[in-house]
């Protein structure tokens, strides 16, 4: 597909987020992406419930147990609010939506990317070796194996301390 014809495409720009340094850089090259295409972007969370407290989530506060929705909801707007004041310069990215659902990420992101008619999905990856992401299995290897649009994959760059 040509230049002209993606312009063309007003197709959303799915981003899934979970907080990390990487799903940082995804979100930062999706709004870059979107601006230049003139589209939507969607931030995607997708919540997990830990095995032992299904639908909370332990907080440092008193040891109390809180909603996931409302524990989800406030990470995702501490982080884009965190981002966006960071980075003046993707406070012109279109339109910009942000969406939490729970369930397993990888089905999630599938179905809300085929839901929002999505032209690409975003991702960060932590690049585990060869060996961990066989045995433990990678959800961004996994939305790659089964998306039926193209998927993009960003790391974020190592920090010194990281490197040594």
């Amino acid at each position: 597909m040509g230049i002209k014809k993606q312009t063309e495409d007003k197709r959303p720009v799915l981003v899934s987020v979970d907080f990390s340094k990487d799903s940082e850089a995804a979100l930062l090259w999706a709004c870059e992406y979107a601006r230049f295409f003139k589209v939507k972007v969607i931030f995607l969370h997708v919540i997990h419930d830990p095995a032992d407290a299904p639908g909370y989530y332990k907080t440092e506060e008193k040891d109390l147990l809180h909603p996931m929705e409302v524990v989800a909801k406030k990470m995702l707007d501490e982080f884009l609010t965190r981002i966006f004041s960071e980075n003046p310069e993707i406070a012109s990215c279109n339109k910009i939506e942000t969406l939490l659902v729970s369930g397993l990420p990888p089905t999630r992101i599938l179905e809300v990317a085929k839901k929002e008619d999505a032209r690409i999905i975003v991702m960060g990856s932590r690049g585990r070796t060869a060996l961990a992401s066989f045995l433990l299995g990678s959800k961004t290897q996994r939305v790659l194996q089964l998306s039926p649009v193209p998927v993009t994959i960003i790391k974020a760059e190592k920090s010194d301390k990281e490197e040594k």
